[in-house]
C-alpha cells in the first residue's frame, strides 16, 4: 500500500482569493512546488483534495476548475514536481440547482474524496496525512482515519487564533505553511506533534 499526503488546494497549495472564477486570480505559492517534489522524492503520493462550491452556486463552471488545474499542473511540471491526483466536489447541500444541489459524500468534511483516492491508489490511510488551513481538513483527517496537519497560510492563522478554542479535535501537526509541514510528514514519525 502506499502512503499520500491530500492537499487543500486554496490557502494551503495556493493563494486564498475567494472563488477563482478565472485563471488570473490562481495564484501557487512560492514554496507549494518544493513541497510537491519533496513529496515526490520520498515516495508518497501528492493529492489535492478541495471543494469548489463555486460551480453550485453558479460562479464558475467545471470547465473552470479544470483550466486552473491544468495551470497548476503545468506550473509543477516546470519545476520537476508532480502532482498524482486531483479531486473536487462541485456540490453543495442546499444552493444552486441539480445535479450541482446535492448532499453527497465528497464535500469536505465528509471523507468520499479521501475515499475514493484510497480505492484508486491503494493508499494506506492510517499513515497518510490531510494538509489544510482549515478546520474543516481537520474533521476531513478525522472523519477519513488519516492524520491531521494544519498550516498558518491561507484562513489559517485567523482560524488558529480566534476559533481553536471551539474546535471538538486538534490537529496532529501545526506549521506556517505547506513546505514546512511537508518536511516534518516526511522527517518525524507518526504521532502526536505539534
Amino acid at each position: 500500500m502506499q502512503r499520500a499526503v491530500f492537499i487543500d488546494r486554496d490557502g494551503t497549495i495556493s493563494e486564498e482569493v475567494g472563488y477563482i472564477n478565472h485563471p488570473s486570480r490562481f495564484r501557487v505559492f512560492p514554496y507549494s512546488a518544493a513541497a510537491i517534489k519533496l513529496l515526490n522524492d520520498s515516495g508518497w503520493l501528492a493529492i489535492i483534495v478541495t471543494n469548489q462550491a463555486g460551480v453550485a452556486r453558479g460562479y464558475f463552471t467545471e470547465e473552470m476548475i479544470q483550466i486552473v488545474h491544468e495551470t497548476l499542473k503545468q506550473e509543477m511540471t516546470g519545476t520537476d514536481a508532480r502532482i498524482d491526483a486531483i479531486y473536487y466536489c462541485a456540490h453543495h447541500p442546499s444552493v444552486g440547482e441539480p445535479p450541482y444541489r446535492f448532499d453527497c459524500d465528497c464535500r469536505k468534511p465528509k471523507p468520499g474524496l479521501i475515499r475514493r483516492a484510497a480505492a484508486e491508489f491503494d493508499i494506506n490511510l492510517a499513515e497518510s496525512w490531510m494538509v489544510g488551513d482549515r478546520y474543516s481538513d481537520i474533521e476531513l483527517a478525522r472523519n477519513a482515519g488519516v492524520n491531521s496537519a494544519f498550516v498558518m497560510s491561507g484562513y489559517g492563522r485567523g482560524e488558529w487564533e480566534h476559533q481553536r478554542q471551539d474546535w471538538h479535535h486538534q490537529p496532529d501537526l501545526t506549521a506556517n505553511h505547506l513546505l514546512e509541514a511537508v518536511k516534518r510528514i516526511i522527517e518525524e514519525p507518526v504521532g502526536k506533534r505539534t
